[in-house]
């Protein structure tokens, strides 16, 4: 079992830039790969990234493709999720979330461990 628990929301003018952490509990880090997922006040919870065990692969979301960047540092137990030329559609309580096994997920039901959340908020 792990525990993530998410770090770094705010508020932010659009352009901007925010960095967000995830922190996870327990000695097996490096056995999930690791998502990022947001979910905006009335819509459904959706995936922005994706990050292998080792870190070597990455996935996106077209949505953000070219402005976010995931990566994870296993020797802290931590992923990352760099944000920058920020929208005001990016507003969102962003999500971390692990998965055991095989693989890198892109959708919810692929994950099964999260975190609390952190609230993104892009101003115009």
């Amino acid at each position: 079992q792990v525990q993530l628990v998410e770090s770094g929301g705010g508020l932010v003018q659009a352009g901007g830039s925010l960095r967000l952490s995830c922190a996870a509990s327990g000695r097996t880090f490096s056995t999930y790969a690791m998502g990022w997922f947001r979910q905006a006040p009335g819509k459904e919870r959706e995936f922005v990234a994706a990050i292998s065990r080792s870190g070597g692969s990455t996935y996106y979301a077209d949505s953000v493709k070219g402005r976010f960047t995931i990566s994870r540092d296993n020797a802290k137990n931590t992923v990352y999720l760099r944000m920058n030329s920020l929208k005001p559609e990016d507003t969102a309580v962003y999500y971390c979330a692990a998965r055991s096994g095989v693989g890198v997920g892109i959708t919810r039901t692929d994950y099964r461990y999260w975190g609390q959340g952190t609230q993104v908020t892009v101003s115009s």
